[in-house]
């Protein structure tokens, strides 16, 4: 990720400009938004619409179909995948897991802890400590989603992509760990970046909104006020729009 215009470092962390993301076509239009310290960014859109391919290309793992992202070269990022994404088979125990957050570029196999005081922290914070012993693959799909959260804490990153991090959790595991969230952004100036489909996380804890819409000219960028009002949201979400859907 070269840039032609300088990141302003330190509170631009990020920046896309005419960026499309696809595969044998885009499924985004041009994406042209900045992510700067401290900032609290929810990403809705309807299945399909590029957002986890979106997520992929600022790690670097697709390219992007035309534009640019510019970021950091030392940029430090951390990434929750949706749970469909995870090896089933993975054979590490959960505490392991959360302390892979400390060893960056290592591999996840033979590791040992070497920082437990973090990771019992982490995995307090993520409400994971219960089964911390555990092995991962033998938890529940809601209890993996904790470890990961947990992972991230320990890692601090300055860069959190989460994507539907919340999906199997219930209404009240669910509002604990967007607080969390919210606490870790507060007390270290992390940038969170999270996909969902609760409108009620988008009014209620976001800085930013961005909703994507193949059929639209660019993706649409804003605060929760303007993006949850605005007719594109109405046509995506009816049902939402409807209900006044808000935590407020």
């Amino acid at each position: 990720m070269s840039a032609e215009r300088p990141i302003d470092a330190p509170a631009e962390l990020l920046r896309c400009e005419r960026l499309c993301v696809g595969y044998d076509r885009p499924l985004t239009p041009p994406i042209d938004l900045s992510l700067r310290r401290g900032e609290f960014w929810v990403v809705v859109g309807r299945n399909g619409t590029g957002k986890t391919t979106w997520f992929r290309t600022l790690l670097g793992l697709v390219p992007s179909m035309s534009g640019r992202v510019h970021s950091r070269a030392d940029l430090r990022m951390s990434y929750v995948a949706q749970r469909s994404q995870l090896d089933p088979l993975f054979p590490v125990l959960a505490c392991d897991v959360v302390a892979m957050g400390l060893e960056r570029g290592r591999s996840c196999f033979g590791f040992r802890l070497r920082e437990p005081a973090a990771v019992t922290q982490a995995l307090e914070r993520a409400g994971a400590s219960a089964f911390a012993r555990r092995p991962f693959r033998n938890l529940s799909e809601g209890q993996k989603q904790r470890v990961l959260l947990a992972r991230l804490w320990a890692a601090q990153p300055e860069l959190a992509l989460l994507d539907e991090p919340t999906s199997a959790m219930d209404v009240v595991a669910e509002r604990d760990t967007m607080t969390a969230l919210d606490q870790l952004r507060e007390s270290t100036g992390c940038t969170i970046v999270l996909v969902t489909h609760e409108m009620g996380i988008a009014s209620e804890f976001a800085s930013h909104v961005v909703l994507f819409d193949a059929a639209c000219e660019n993706v649409l960028v804003g605060s929760p006020e303007h993006v949850l009002s605005h007719a594109l949201f109405h046509r995506n979400y009816p049902d939402a729009a409807r209900s006044g859907e808000s935590r407020r």
